[in-house]
């Protein structure tokens, strides 16, 4: 799911005041049936409304000290075809998040950048993958050194402002996995209320990260997700808690659970379980379960968020739990779309048949302040 959803549907609606009265052009809609090839995928696909490139990863400097990551590039589709032939035409805008969580330090840093695409400002290509916002980009780099089933290609992130800052290098890992069944990730009741959405779960990482001005050179994994499609949400869903998990025993685990405005919990959600092989598992919505605890986050905003969850995969045999090393990792956007979301590091604890299984990964809560889904809805 990722951040992306509550952010760029803002964005949609700020642009849509700027677009002309005109009939607008439709946007195509993720249907199933969609076939699959890397490292096309990997670029843009602007017939669709809303897009994004969403990378998080644990990782370690050479004296142990853990640090978190996350940057996404999103693109939103404002006018599929403007009338207005100047370059400064607004058909999609561009929005960037960074974002370094410093456990030991007790910081989290981010920034982000917004741009229409303009003369070269910002874009992603179609013949290749490339992504950027100034000087902010996320690229491939040719082939990369491959194990049996890994993905073929190097990608490279770099990102910089004042508080944090990454210059990374991820290789594939795994292949490319595909969430959700007939090649779409479903997330309303509606036909089209979907995504196109895939994810390379397990990035060996190497490069280096900045904080406040301190640069520490770092090797880890990462996680990237890249969704794409034109609605998605409902009226009645309010937001969601999603996860994504690198286990111990080489097998990853996404999760995403949609929340509706009376709490329960909405049948759309669903995860996928990714064995070592690479093959990926669906888990519907009567398959898992995903309980916060007692612990909980209270921002300046006023928000709750609960930072301690337990999953529960009874066909696997799996129990976890979900807790943080650092409590504030809430991206407050105020001056810009308006809205706060929680994102960062989580620690796994648990079982799987009874043997201890540990884990790392990232964490993201939404709609804990104010609703997504009426933002979504319009309403």
């Amino acid at each position: 799911m990722t951040n992306s959803l509550v952010l760029l549907l803002l964005v949609m609606a700020l642009g849509a005041q700027a677009s002309s009265p005109k009939p607008q052009a439709s946007w195509k809609e993720a249907t199933a049936g969609y076939t699959y090839a890397f490292p096309r995928d990997h670029a843009s696909h602007p017939d669709y409304k809303i897009e994004w490139w969403y990378y998080t990863g644990n990782v370690k400097a050479k004296d142990g000290r853990r640090f978190g990551y996350q940057v996404t590039f999103f693109r939103v589709g404002i006018d599929a075809a403007p009338s207005n032939p100047s370059k400064w035409a607004i058909r999609d805008l561009y929005m960037t998040h960074l974002a370094i969580s410093d456990p030991s330090g007790r910081r989290y840093r981010y920034a982000e950048k917004l741009s229409r695409g303009g003369p070269g400002l910002a874009g992603a290509a179609t013949d290749q993958y490339r992504v950027w916002n100034d000087d902010w980009s996320a690229t491939l780099d040719g082939p990369a050194p491959r194990s049996p089933g890994a993905g073929a290609n190097r990608h490279l992130l770099k990102a910089n402002s004042q508080a944090a800052a990454i210059d990374l290098v991820l290789d594939e890992g795994k292949a490319p996995i595909i969430h959700g069944l007939g090649g779409i990730s479903q997330k309303g009741a509606q036909a089209g209320n979907a995504s196109h959405y895939y994810s390379l779960t397990r990035m060996p990482t190497r490069g280096s990260i900045t904080v406040d001005g301190e640069r520490f050179e770092v090797t880890g994994d990462s996680w990237m997700d890249h969704e794409f499609g034109t609605s998605f949400l409902e009226p009645g869903q309010r937001g969601w808690d999603w996860l994504s998990i690198q286990l111990s025993d080489g097998r990853e685990l996404m999760l995403y659970q949609l929340r509706r405005d009376d709490g329960s919990r909405d049948p759309r959600s669903s995860g996928t379980l990714v064995g070592t092989d690479g093959k990926a598992t669906h888990l519907d919505v009567t398959t898992f379960s995903l309980t916060p605890g007692r612990a909980t986050f209270k921002s300046q905003n006023g928000a709750v968020y609960p930072t301690e969850w337990s999953i529960a995969i009874p066909s696997e045999k799996l129990d976890l739990k979900v807790t943080t090393p650092l409590n504030d990792q809430e991206l407050a956007l105020a001056r810009s779309t308006g809205v706060a979301y929680w994102e960062g590091v989580i620690d796994v604890a648990g079982t799987r048949a009874g043997q201890p299984l540990t884990g790392a990964g990232y964490l993201e809560m939404t709609g804990y302040f104010g609703s997504l889904g009426r933002v979504l809805s319009g309403r």
